[in-house]
């Protein structure tokens, strides 16, 4: 079973939570509620009716108000999960190349794909067109170590983009002005970043395109993710080639995996690590077992995909 903690829930289920907290308590009352009214019984009969009356009349209001909160505020949140899954998915980045895949010391080793460390990572950006000014506003990524995903020292932080937010993108991220406001630039949280990255081995969903906002910023940084890369929408190509679908929603649905957090870095990061680690043991079922293996399989379904957008 997976654990999580506050930070990776969904705001729906957080929400649950604190409800669900707020109902013990209320039963914690009405027990105190009980001795007191039970106490006024006996040293006063004749006023202890009237008590027992306006304490459970105050108490089952107080039930009554929480109930109808709680389902009022999960119908709205589920409404917004719901939104979420209708936005539209990033258009597919095949820059095979740009990710200049480099020698691996794991790779040369031999060892199997399930021994390796990886960093799952994600970002949110401005807009869709790195090479045209667009800007991180957001990065996270977990550490997946010998099959486990470690959801308990996650990497995530805010970015100051430099440049408004358009507001046509506030609704698919859910990032504002205010809420990156006096937050780092991205070269004061890149280093950061590649520190908790190290030597893994980076996974990303659509890879090319959150590389390629990387990539971008290695002159004015100086912070080079020269990592070797793993891109789970050509992994899912090769290992689904059938479907026609393989957005980050549609391949954890056909998964059997539950989505939270949908297009923040966080959840989104959450999210493709879990897809990540069931592809792992259809990548062994298929006989591919190494990083050279699943490099060489990427490799050549990326360009399968260039070929096909010429017809």
């Amino acid at each position: 079973m997976e654990k999580k903690s506050i930070g990776t829930m969904s705001l729906r289920r957080v929400v649950a939570l604190a409800f669900a907290c707020g109902a013990l308590a209320i039963a914690l009352v009405l027990v105190v509620a009980g001795w007191w009214i039970h106490g006024a019984a006996v040293a006063d009969p004749a006023g202890g009716l009237p008590a027992i009356k306006m304490g459970g009349g105050t108490i089952a209001a107080a039930v009554i108000a929480l109930a109808v909160v709680w389902v009022l505020l999960d119908r709205h949140l589920l409404r917004r999960e719901i939104d979420h899954r209708s936005l539209p998915s990033r258009p597919e980045f095949f820059d095979f190349e740009d990710l200049n895949q480099p020698m691996h010391l794991s790779e040369m080793a031999g060892r199997p794909l399930k021994e390796l460390d990886y960093v799952v990572f994600d970002t949110e950006t401005t807009g869709l067109r790195p090479s045209q000014g667009d800007e991180i506003i957001s990065i996270a990524g977990v550490h997946v170590r010998a099959g486990e995903i470690d959801e308990a020292e996650p990497y995530t932080r805010l970015v100051d983009p430099g440049m408004a937010i358009p507001k046509e993108t506030i609704p698919i991220h859910g990032i504002t002005d205010d809420m990156v406001a006096g937050e780092s630039p991205v070269g004061d949280v890149l280093p950061g970043f590649k520190d908790f990255v190290g030597t893994s081995i980076l996974v990303a969903h659509n890879a090319a395109f959150d590389m390629k906002f990387l990539r971008l910023k290695e002159q004015a940084t100086g912070v080079v993710f020269d990592n070797l890369v793993l891109d789970s929408l050509l992994l899912s190509v090769f290992l689904e080639h059938e479907s026609q679908n393989h957005s980050l929603d549609a391949i954890a649905e056909r998964l059997g995996i539950v989505v939270e957090g949908r297009h923040t870095a966080l959840g989104d990061s959450l999210v493709t690590a879990r897809v990540f680690l069931r592809m792992l043991d259809m990548l062994e079922a298929r006989g591919i077992t190494t990083l050279r293996q699943a490099v060489d399989v990427s490799s050549r379904i990326e360009h399968v995909r260039k070929m096909q957008e010429r017809f």
